[in-house]
């Protein structure tokens, strides 16, 4: 006679593992090579080529995996809401939020996503928000508001901290309003891959009229340096990733696969520290034990979020 244990925690079976570690060693490493980004190009512009690239491999990629581009009014209607918020919206704010803050904070508030994401997901998939989930967040937010006046203490002159900090909120709603919207009924119905791309599509189309809009023609980088991080940020940042993380959330909740911004944390922080300087006081030290703490105590609330 034998007897069942409890089941393994979500984020320890394979198939839900692996793609969430690949997606957190990924997004770990963006973010410096997007702070190279905007000291070649105007923000703007950099997400337009980013995207541009992006859509290109999204296409390429539905091509190859024989997923039909043929798309009905509804899922059209929702890849233009992803576009805007999460491929116009979210990286629109994220680039210009860092250049008033390091790379490594910016990380951190964009780590809070499961806190709209998990509320999100109460409201639209109505899923349960646990209390051992928000006594969790809570406790992350203490850490952040420690980081952030460890930010505004240490801020180079010339750089405008509050504004960086509404950019990345900014920023954050927007990925967190397009994770939820995409695990919808709509998003659903039709192969992922063509979802991703035409939303792709779409974001870029705005992209590229906002930086008309505001910074003039396009301004095109010559460095080879520009281009192959461009490259690494549109295919192995975005079209590799965003299939794994919008599955993520479609399988375990929208709350939960936003926890993937623990890792994303730990590594962002680090490479800040290697190639920008970050500069780890005690405030800055507190805060992140703070944050990371919280975000481990809502990790392991047994119920799903």
């Amino acid at each position: 006679m034998t007897t069942d244990g409890p089941p393994p925690h979500a984020l320890l079976r394979p198939r839900i593992a692996v793609p969430f570690l690949l997606i957190s060693l990924i997004w770990g490493s963006t973010w410096v090579v997007i702070a190279d980004q905007i000291e070649a190009a105007p923000p703007a512009w950099s997400v337009v080529w980013r995207f541009g690239l992006a859509t290109i491999g999204a296409f390429l990629l539905a091509t190859v995996l024989r997923a039909s581009l043929v798309m009905g009014r509804k899922a059209h209607l929702l890849a233009m809401a992803l576009g805007l918020a999460q491929f116009c919206c979210n990286y629109m704010f994220v680039y210009r939020a860092e250049q008033h803050l390091t790379s490594g904070i910016v990380a951190v508030m964009i780590s809070l996503l499961i806190v709209p994401n998990a509320i999100l997901g109460r409201v639209i998939l109505n899923q349960t928000v646990t209390p051992r989930f928000m006594a969790g967040s809570a406790v992350a937010l203490a850490g952040i508001a420690l980081l952030l006046v460890n930010e505004a203490q240490a801020a180079q002159l010339g750089k405008d901290v509050p504004l960086g900090v509404l950019l990345a909120l900014a920023a954050m709603a927007g990925a967190s309003i397009a994770s939820v919207i995409q695990a919808g009924e709509v998003g659903r119905s039709v192969p992922m891959p063509s979802l991703l791309a035409w939303a792709m599509l779409y974001g870029t189309l705005i992209d590229a009229g906002i930086a008309f809009a505001t910074e003039g023609p396009p301004i095109i980088p010559t460095t080879m340096g520009y281009w192959s991080g461009a490259l690494y940020l549109a295919v192995v940042g975005s079209v590799a990733t965003f299939p794994l993380y919008w599955t993520l959330v479609r399988e375990i909740g929208p709350g939960r696969a936003a926890y993937h911004g623990v890792l994303v944390v730990v590594i962002a922080m680090g490479l800040s520290t290697v190639f920008e300087g970050y500069h780890w006081s005690a405030l800055a030290i507190g805060g992140s034990v703070l944050a990371l703490a919280g975000l481990v105590i809502a990790l392991r609330a047994r119920s799903p979020v």
